[in-house]
Parts: structure tokens; C-alpha cells; sequence
């Protein structure tokens, strides 16, 4: 059952955004940016307070996504990924992404935390990280 409402479009638009962010990453990366992505749309808290929607959430500005702004973004979602979107939408949550709201790719080790938010953990490249619980209690 779906813990976000998503519509085909929906689904695709997400499936685009995975691949376009961790693609590099693997199946494991690319579900955990979909966690990010479906916790924001669920969070109803923070930067995220107005988003409502997987379109909203994926175009959000500013605080969005970096690869919206690129043309690999644009290509038409694949199989793999559409996939890997809807085992998302339907509640897969993967650590360290499970309740996280962002992530980001330092140079070097990951911060304890940042803007304010707890790391979770690390994948590869990336560093997640959580809200306070208190402050976004639909993400957990």
C-alpha cells in the first residue's frame, strides 16, 4: 500500500530523480534517495512543510534537488528505476535513509551534523541525515 499518492506521472518523475542522483550508487543508493524523496513528501515539517506532492517535492525551490538542473534528469525513466520508485512509494525505507530528509556527497568524512540535522549514516558517497523526531514526527 502506498504511503505517498502517486499518480503514473508521478512515478516516472520519481523514477527520474533516483536514477539522475544515484545512478553511481547502485540499487541500494538509488532506493535510499527515493526514501529522501517519499519522507519529504510525508514530512509535512521543516523545508518541507508546503510539499504535498512527488512534483512539488522533486522541483522544490530552493532546497531541491541538484539534478533537476541537469539534462541527464530528462531522459525517459527506465524500467530498473521506475521499479525501484514504486517499491519506494509503497513504504521500502532502506538505512541510513529511512527517516532522512537530505543528503549530500562531502569531500571527506561525514559531518555529525549539519544544519542542525543528525547524520544517520553513510552509503558510498553519500551521508544521510534526520530530523528530530519531535520536529518531524510523520517521517518516523
Amino acid at each position: 500500500m502506498a504511503v505517498v499518492q502517486a499518480t503514473e506521472k508521478d512515478v516516472q518523475l520519481l523514477a527520474r530523480l533516483i536514477r539522475a542522483e544515484a545512478e553511481g550508487e547502485g540499487v541500494q543508493g538509488m532506493l535510499m534517495v527515493g526514501n529522501v524523496g517519499v519522507n519529504r513528501v510525508r514530512g509535512d515539517c521543516l523545508d518541507f512543510k508546503p510539499i504535498r506532492t512527488i512534483r512539488q517535492m522533486v522541483f522544490q525551490s530552493p532546497g531541491g534537488f541538484e539534478a533537476v538542473q541537469k539534462s541527464y534528469f530528462y531522459q525517459r525513466a527506465r524500467p530498473q528505476e521506475i521499479k525501484l520508485a514504486r517499491r519506494v512509494i509503497n513504504g521500502e525505507r532502506i538505512h541510513p535513509a529511512r527517516h532522512a530528509l537530505w543528503f549530500f556527497k562531502p569531500v571527506g568524512n561525514c559531518p555529525a551534523q549539519w544544519y542542525d540535522q543528525w547524520n544517520s549514516g553513510r552509503f558510498k558517497s553519500h551521508c544521510f541525515y534526520i530530523p528530530v523526531a519531535v520536529e518531524c514526527p510523520r517521517v518516523y
